[in-house]
């Protein structure tokens, strides 16, 4: 095998173990990102969408949670969620995030719950659902 040839499978290997290093620092990023909301265990029930976010509801085996996402993340800002089950108080998770507030979790059997979530001024609330 000759010089050139050498160089070019030399420089080909560099650019494969280039490539798919810099693959494996992108890609948990990115997932953990696309996997940030369902912080939830459970099936995804509804979404709540409003102006500056969206409220996520999750069902599993009796138990509710919610999460409330903010639309554009980054600065920390005043956010809430919460979760009631018909005839209990309300659970809620309050402070200033830059990204989500929750999860907030309850156990509602098979009664009605209210969920609810802000982030800035604007928010969003269900009214009773899974009944």
């Amino acid at each position: 095998m000759d010089r050139a040839a050498l160089r070019r499978r030399l420089a080909l290997g560099l650019a494969v173990l280039t490539g798919s290093g810099l693959l494996s620092l992108a890609v948990p990023g990115a997932a953990q990102a696309a996997s940030a909301p369902s912080s939830c265990r459970g099936r995804e029930v509804r979404t709540l969408s409003f102006a500056t976010g969206s409220v996520h509801v999750y069902k599993r085996d009796g138990y509710v949670c919610a999460v409330t996402v903010a639309d554009r993340p980054g600065r920390a800002q005043t956010m809430s969620v919460t979760v009631q089950a018909r005839g209990n108080r309300p659970v809620t998770d309050k402070g200033r995030y830059s990204y989500r507030a929750g999860p907030v979790t309850v156990h509602a059997g098979h009664r009605c719950v209210r969920v609810g979530g802000s982030v800035g001024s604007r928010s969003a609330g269900s009214g009773w659902i899974l009944c």
